[in-house]
């Protein structure tokens, strides 16, 4: 699943990708395999077009990079991982409407305090 705005994620790249990374990260934990995961991967494109510049979005193959999806508890795919700063602040599990999961950019996107549905 290769992507001009989604960057690739392995175990070795995702603490300087994501946990190094100043800003607000979304990363799609996600296989080949899984059906629900390539139903978001069209949402998940077209909100990275969207919120570049705003959000990083990123992907890793758990079936490749077992120890991230494992650190992270990752337990069904597809789930998104919310990151502000380094730290999870979200997380969705299955796939969301647009409306829904941009909801979901948005709110990361905001200042902590503004953000209702962030964990």
């Amino acid at each position: 699943m290769s992507s001009t705005t989604i960057a690739e994620l392995s175990d070795a790249t995702f603490a300087e990708e994501i946990e190094q990374y100043p800003g607000v990260a979304v990363v799609d934990f996600w296989a080949a395999w899984c059906g629900p995961c390539r139903a978001v991967a069209p949402t998940l494109e077209q909100l990275a077009l969207e919120y570049a510049g705003q959000v990083k979005v990123a992907k890793l193959n758990v079936d490749a990079n077992g120890l991230a999806a494992d650190r992270f508890g990752i337990r069904a795919i597809p789930t998104l991982l919310f990151f502000r700063g380094g730290q999870v602040v979200d997380r969705v599990v299955g796939v969301l409407s647009k409306p829904a999961l941009e909801a979901r950019f948005r709110a990361a996107s905001e200042s902590p305090a503004a953000c209702s549905t962030c964990v």
